[in-house]
């Protein structure tokens, strides 16, 4: 029987959703000082649908985006908060790893907004320092570029815990990073650097299942896990993802036939990402069960 890691789905819409507050460019980071109720409970709820690795909510907290918004001295009280409320939901919930983020420093899908690599690697090393006692693996995600994934995994290899990385594809076209690399240079990029698994994610299902084959190709265990938008051309550098549109076309049958699909062409990791909830999750653990693969969490 084949194992299949089943991770959570995405934070931030969905914490957009449930808030009482208004959509900014911190995202969701906001709600781990307003609203950390919000925050820990759907931490929970993807628990007990069946995630068996969850993501601390401090993908928007990077010192860059905080000192854009003028909120810079946040950046270490929202990496303890994002850990504390990550626990206390395993605690309350059940077992799950809980994986770091290291996401893009300046926003999701902006190969372009790059700083030297050495300056790079700093920043992310300085989130890896504040995460690394609390969490389980690291999980760079949403790679945009071969560079920005190399510094990400640099910092996070440093703490000698496991590594996912994870990039970001075009969402149309040939298999490319947003950056237009190839995955096989994304990947040569790292060859120097331990990863325990590469992935794909925060791009539209039928990217990623066009860019499985090459994936999987690059050998080591692997894993997918897409976004619900329509599309992402709307949000700009500093924007809001109130300007981002949900598909219909996606519900949790929808989503779920999908991810199976990739774990039937080789992956070993499903999870989902932005617009993908709860109930996608618990939808995509009964098909994976019904299909017999056995679901687990990081060994």
């Amino acid at each position: 029987m084949k194992t299949v890691i089943l991770t959570d789905g995405g934070m931030g819409q969905e914490l957009v959703r449930r808030s009482k507050s208004e959509p900014t460019p911190l995202w969701s980071a906001r709600v781990l000082i307003d609203e950390p109720d919000l925050v820990r409970d759907l931490h929970a709820e993807f628990i007990r649908a069946g995630a068996r690795v969850i993501t601390i909510n401090t993908y928007s907290a990077t010192p860059e985006r905080l000192a854009r918004e003028g909120a810079e001295e946040l950046f270490k009280p929202l990496q303890k908060r994002g850990i504390e409320l990550a626990k206390q939901a395993r605690d309350q919930a059940g077992d799950a790893a809980i994986a770091g983020c290291l996401s893009p420093l300046f926003g999701s899908y902006a190969p372009a907004l790059t700083i030297s690599f050495q300056h790079t690697l700093d920043i992310y090393r300085r989130i890896v320092a504040e995460q690394a006692d609390g969490v389980d693996l690291f999980l760079c995600e949403t790679m945009a570029s071969a560079e920005e994934a190399r510094a990400a995994v640099t910092a996070a290899s440093e703490s000698g815990k496991p590594v996912w990385v994870s990039w970001t594809l075009a969402d149309h076209g040939a298999p490319r990073l947003r950056s237009g690399e190839t995955l096989a240079a994304a990947a040569s990029a790292l060859d120097s650097l331990p990863v325990a698994a590469r992935l794909i994610n925060c791009c539209r299902p039928e990217a990623i299942a066009a860019a499985l084959p090459e994936l999987i190709g690059l050998g080591g265990p692997v894993g997918a896990y897409a976004n619900g938008f329509t599309s992402v051309e709307a949000l700009k550098h500093g924007g809001t993802v109130e300007v981002l549109h949900a598909r219909h076309d996606l519900d949790p049958d929808a989503y779920a036939g999908q991810a199976v699909g990739w774990v039937e062409a080789g992956a070993d990791i499903v999870g989902g990402c932005c617009e993908v909830g709860p109930p996608h999750i618990a939808t995509l653990s009964d098909r994976l069960e019904q299909a017999g693969y056995e679901i687990s969490g990081v060994a």
